[in-house]
Formats: C-alpha cells, sequence, structure tokens
C-alpha cells in the first residue's frame, strides 16, 4: 500500500510504498480525520503523528467524509462539494465514491504531519517549499505578520512571483481586498457627495411639483368661484 505524507508547515510531500502486513493493518477500519502514532510504520516514523485525510482505492476512486461505510456506494450530488463541482444552478449528478472507513481495497492513504518526530523525512520535512499562494485580504495579511493597520504598508508582504522573459525580469503579486487607500477614501467621499445631492435635488422638486400643484388647485379654484358667480350674475337678470 502507498502513503502520501504531507506536512503543512514545510509544504513538503512524499510518497511511501509499505508492503509489510504488519504495519498496514494499523491503519485499516479507521476513519478520516483520525490520529495514528506513525511508530507503527517503522523507526524512521519514530515520535511523529499523522491523521488521516483521505485515500483512493484500486479503481480510484476518493474516500468521502461523512459516508460511513468500507466500500463503494453511489451518492446523489446536489450542491457544490468535495469531489463534486456543478458547472449550472441546479446540476445534480450521481457519483461513486469510496466511504471515509479505510480497507484493504486503498491503493493510496493520504496523511497529513500533525506532529513532528525525532528524524526528518527525507523529501518531507526537510524542504522548505515556498508558498505561492497567500493572503489576500488586508485584515489577514496584518495578522499573520503582527503589522498596524494604520502604520505598517500591507502591500510589501503580499507573495510576488518573479517570472523571467528573455532578459526582462517582471513580478507579479495579487491585488490586495480590502484596503484602503488615497483613491478609495477619495471615491468614497464622492459617492457620499452625490448621495447626498441627490436627496437635495429630489427634495427640492418635491418641494416645486408642491408648489405647482398648490398654485394650479388655487387657480382651479378661483375659475370655478368665477363661474359660480357668472351664473348666479345670469339668473338675476332672468328673473
Amino acid at each position: 500500500m502507498k502513503f502520501n505524507i504531507a506536512d503543512p508547515r514545510s509544504g513538503g510531500q512524499k510518497k511511501v510504498e509499505i508492503d509489510d502486513e504488519s504495519k498496514i493493518r494499523p491503519f485499516l477500519e479507521k476513519r478520516m480525520g483520525q490520529e495514528i502514532d506513525g511508530d507503527v510504520m517503522g523507526e524512521d516514523y519514530k515520535g511523529y503523528i499523522f491523521r488521516i485525510t483521505g485515500g483512493n482505492d484500486q479503481q480510484g476512486f476518493a474516500m468521502k467524509q461523512g459516508i460511513m461505510k468500507n466500500g463503494r456506494a453511489r451518492i446523489l450530488f446536489k450542491k457544490k462539494g468535495s469531489l463534486f463541482n456543478p458547472k449550472r444552478t441546479g446540476y445534480r449528478r450521481r457519483r461513486s465514491v469510496r466511504g471515509c472507513i479505510t480497507g484493504p481495497d486503498l491503493a493510496v492513504i493520504s496523511l497529513k504531519v500533525m506532529k513532528k518526530g525525532d528524524k526528518e523525512l527525507e523529501g518531507c520535512t526537510d524542504r522548505d517549499v515556498p508558498n505561492r499562494l497567500f493572503k489576500k485580504r488586508k485584515n489577514k495579511i496584518a495578522a499573520v505578520f503582527g503589522l498596524d493597520h494604520k502604520k505598517d504598508d500591507v502591500c510589501k508582504y503580499v507573495a510576488k512571483r518573479e517570472i523571467k522573459r528573455g532578459d526582462k525580469t517582471h513580478y507579479k503579486a495579487p491585488k490586495i481586498q480590502r484596503l484602503i487607500t488615497e483613491k478609495r477614501l477619495r471615491r468614497k467621499k464622492l459617492i457620499k457627495r452625490e448621495k447626498l445631492q441627490r436627496f437635495k435635488t429630489s427634495k427640492e422638486e418635491a418641494a416645486k411639483y408642491e408648489k405647482l400643484i398648490s398654485q394650479y388647485v388655487k387657480e382651479k379654484k378661483a375659475s370655478r368661484a368665477a363661474e359660480a358667480k357668472v351664473k348666479a350674475a345670469a339668473t338675476e337678470t332672468k328673473k
């Protein structure tokens, strides 16, 4: 059986193939998310604590958390999640997945290093793989490096990539989210000013409309009163 060991601290990964049944047996009948001592794999893994994060069977079907079964099952997927990415709204699909309980039919078991042991794992814990993708939101970057939100410049702490094209070297960096800049402050002021201006103009237009309506009503009343006087004068002349 193959074991894919990943160390989140260093970013390294290592694939180990073990044929000894006595070393494989402790990993059987375990659930995804359970932790196990590395001593069962041999002296090189003494002191290590691994967490089972997944695995694939001989045909390549991946394990899925929450399916309490030691074997394969056909699941109707409705929402986006692990092992299912719908391309449109309302899309459903029935797929075969493996349960979250490990068994002898697995070809690969994925392990995550939770606690480092006495020895270094060659190609896994002794490496230092740079993190290409890092945090993009201003508050999260400041929390990682312990920066002051108002004084320190967060743009200096973004993960940048170096791209070489011939003799020239370019640097790529993600756009920082929720970064308060002078441009953003000016835009907010402009939005606020336009909002207040809209309130003011709508109020003025409403006042003009009310004045026009009241003037129209007064003119209507005056014309009716004039018509009534003319009718009254006509009736008196007839008499």
